[in-house]
């Protein structure tokens, strides 16, 4: 059973804040910005040579956020659950965007995956499946981030860098761990072994 139903999640915070960094449950764009630079120091230098899926693409920040750096890959698709979100990025990137359900639709082959927040509200379960899914439709690595702290939370998923290492062990894969950007924030890559 779901954590919170991600509809009336999203959907709420989009009519209370628009096309906003907390129209998609971010506190603020400055948090936002600082997750999306600790998210891309963790991909190659190098981006203008890879195929990047940004997993739970909301409005298409990430991509406006990585052209604002000069730091564009050379192929960029996102994905995402959200009617709304998806119609306002297309027009915001000018990018193939998709609809598609990560833990139930077959996802597209890349060199690297990337989500930004759309598993925080998942279950332990779900987030497992979301980012093994991730990870398998990969050819180098995974990066995202998790909200960092025990798992009590009715509506956040929050996990420990520990859980996902066990996870990165199952999944033969080695991880990195970046912390302290941001008080109860981690960042990871996986990449294939």
């Amino acid at each position: 059973m779901p954590r919170v139903d991600n509809e009336t999640f999203y959907h709420d915070a989009l009519e209370a804040h628009g096309t906003t960094a907390e129209g998609v449950q971010w506190i603020s764009e400055q948090t936002q910005q600082v997750r999306f630079r600790v998210l891309c120091e963790l991909l190659p230098d190098d981006l203008a040579s890879i195929e990047l899926v940004d997993a739970g693409c909301g409005f298409g920040d990430l991509l406006l956020y990585l052209r604002e750096c000069e730091r564009e890959p050379a192929r960029y698709l996102g994905l995402d659950v959200m009617a709304p979100m998806i119609e306002t990025a297309r027009a915001r990137t000018g990018c193939e965007i998709r609809h598609c359900d990560v833990l139930q639709d077959p996802l597209p082959e890349a060199d690297y995956y990337l989500c930004s927040g759309a598993m925080n509200i998942l279950t332990w379960d779900e987030t497992q499946a979301f980012i093994r899914n991730c990870l398998a439709a990969s050819r180098r690595g995974f990066v995202f981030n998790l909200l960092k702290g025990r798992d009590t939370s009715l509506i956040y998923n929050c996990r420990k860098p520990a859980e996902i290492q066990q996870l990165a062990d199952t999944l033969n894969a080695t991880m990195t761990v970046r912390e302290g950007y941001l008080a109860g924030d981690f960042s990871v890559l996986l990449e294939h072994c």
